[in-house]
């Protein structure tokens, strides 16, 4: 046998390996282990319930599906037919662009007016918070659409105050000049949720830049201007993609108020409701997967289009 030799410079002492360093690596394994365990479920749900339909809703986009028979590849005939036959799919996006560009500036205006009166140090300032956030909690919802439905109809209480005034107001939900606009009131109702931010970020305003201005001689809509404005522009640009996106997405209203059909005369179609009468009235699957990707598509891109733009309007501390 030979022997081996091992050469240890002088001065430097051996060290023997950690006792517990063995353990500790079994203990770390066995954590991650059971991590993995306890993560399963929403790691099978992730795939089954939303990747899954993901990438099925892809393909059914490019086929003829019924849902009562075998999916057919047509390939792009489906968007082909809704860019240049389908004038019903080209009313339902101008209908929904009206409502998001007139809804939503209107809606954080109102936010942010209600939330600059409630930051002024109001007594019971967490009960009026409370108060006026119900509105975002319930504007979404069936029994709020049917109500509103009812205050907007012909024999609603807009037209009985009106009457009072010997005003004879038509049927707001029933005439297809104002029922969009009923839907957009309904929307701008619905500010709970962005007025929050709003206050939240007035909070963190501090007070002494106002005393600052108040000295320089700033009046108060100087002050706002200069320095509430420009130290609120990244919440307003958080609630305005938030806003935007949930816009697109709206349908709950306009099938309830419209009776499902998006009338009257198309004036309430929304994207999203001749999505659902395509795939669950029509039966065709396919060509409601790919309008689902075109309205994917559309509202990434005008969220790209906000964050490339925020640069030139919103204000991060010193940065611009």
């Amino acid at each position: 046998m030979t022997e081996v030799s091992v050469a240890v410079k002088p001065g430097r002492a051996v060290r023997p390996p950690a006792r517990g360093s063995h353990r500790s690596t079994k203990r770390s394994r066995r954590e991650a282990r059971a991590a993995y365990l306890f993560l399963a479920p929403w790691f099978v749900g992730l795939l089954v319930i939303t990747i899954g339909p993901i990438f099925a809703s892809l393909y059914l986009s490019f086929t003829d599906y019924s849902l009562l028979e075998e999916a057919q590849w047509i390939g792009f005939d489906n968007y082909v037919k809704m860019f240049t036959e389908d004038t019903r799919f080209t009313n339902s996006l101008w209908v929904t662009t009206v409502y998001v560009v007139v809804s939503v500036p209107l809606q954080l205006a109102f936010a942010l007016a209600l939330a600059l009166v409630l930051d002024r140090g109001l007594r019971g300032l967490s009960f009026y918070r409370s108060i006026f956030y119900l509105p975002s909690l319930l504007g979404g919802s069936v029994a709020i659409a049917i109500l509103w439905r009812k205050v907007f109809g012909a024999d609603g209480l807009v037209n009985a105050v009106l009457a009072m005034f010997g005003i004879e107001g038509p049927g707001w939900v029933g005439h297809p000049d104002y029922a969009l606009g009923t839907l957009i009131l309904l929307h701008v109702w619905t500010f709970g949720a962005p007025m929050i931010i709003f206050l939240a970020g007035l909070r963190q305003i501090p007070a002494s830049y106002y005393e600052a201005a108040s000295v320089d001689g700033a009046g108060k809509w100087r002050q706002f201007r200069s320095i509430t404005l420009p130290l609120l522009t990244p919440i307003i640009f958080f609630n305005l993609v938030l806003e935007l996106i949930k816009s697109f997405q709206s349908f709950t209203q306009a099938f309830i108020v419209s009776g499902g059909k998006g009338g009257p005369a198309d004036s309430t179609l929304f994207y999203t409701l001749y999505l659902y009468l395509e795939g669950f009235k029509n039966y065709d699957m396919g060509y409601a997967a790919a309008m689902a990707w075109v309205l994917l598509i559309i509202i990434a891109a005008l969220t790209g289009v906000n964050f490339l733009a925020s640069k030139y309007w919103v204000f991060y501390g010193d940065t611009k």
